[in-house]
């Protein structure tokens, strides 16, 4: 794994990532606006990119915000490996594979120089037990998360992104120089949606995760600023 000690975020608005889970461009456009200078991380995953979503990425980049284009790609080594090598011209920060070996040194190499950080998903923030052993999984969630980091590490990637109830095991397998990024982060009191293994903001970040992935708390809130300052807040008093 390359040595990502510098990424760790130095704007603690940076630990957060809003995501995006928009039905078009411009009300993704809107929603920046409402939050203003409240965030500077934004995802953008299948609902918005195939919406013409991918378009925003420069255009974001060019305001100053990074960007988590989240596309879990998954595919033969060279399909993979020549999608990241295009995708790595449009200025976003991270990018995700399916945490595959073939995939995730396909990757690697796709991303070639460029300073896009390669993130891969372990198991979906979405499955329970029953849900991984439905798919085929003989390795308990635990274990398989740990199993794939390490073959994470081996392969070069930059982070992970797992739940927080697997974060130490994480770490332990990836060391402290990987980022670990978390979906699945609920403020307390909002509904749990359609994610099964999830945490608090406060939560996460007394956890050592490195970024924290929130979409419809904000989004679909009346006053999606006011949401995601009092998250940056929840998360500052953890550190």
């Amino acid at each position: 794994m390359r040595d990502s000690t510098s990424q760790s975020p130095t704007d603690p608005r940076d630990r957060l990532i809003v995501a995006l889970d928009l039905d078009e461009p411009a009300a993704a456009r809107a929603m920046v606006d409402r939050i203003g200078d409240a965030a500077t991380f934004y995802k953008i995953g299948y609902r918005l990119a195939y919406a013409g979503g991918l378009a925003l990425v420069p255009e974001l980049a060019a305001r100053g915000l990074k960007v988590f284009l989240d596309l879990k790609l998954h595919d033969i080594g060279n399909t993979v490996e020549e999608g990241v090598r295009a995708l790595s011209g449009l200025g976003a920060t991270f990018l995700t594979v399916h945490a595959y070996p073939q995939t995730m040194r396909a990757a690697v190499r796709g991303r070639g120089t460029s300073s896009l950080k390669i993130i891969a998903v372990t198991v979906l923030t979405s499955y329970d037990e029953g849900d991984a052993r439905e798919s085929g999984y003989a390795l308990p969630i635990s274990e398989l998360v740990a199993h794939r980091a390490f073959q994470a590490a081996e392969a070069g990637i930059d982070g992970i992104v797992c739940s927080a109830f697997e974060a130490q095991a994480v770490r332990n397998v990836v060391g402290p120089a990987s980022l670990i990024v978390t979906p699945g982060i609920r403020p307390a009191g909002s509904d749990s949606g359609d994610q099964k293994r999830v945490m608090t903001p406060g939560q996460a970040r007394a956890a050592g995760i490195d970024h924290v992935v929130v979409g419809r708390p904000i989004t679909a809130a009346a006053d999606p600023r006011a949401v995601t300052q009092a998250i940056l807040a929840e998360m500052a008093a953890q550190e």
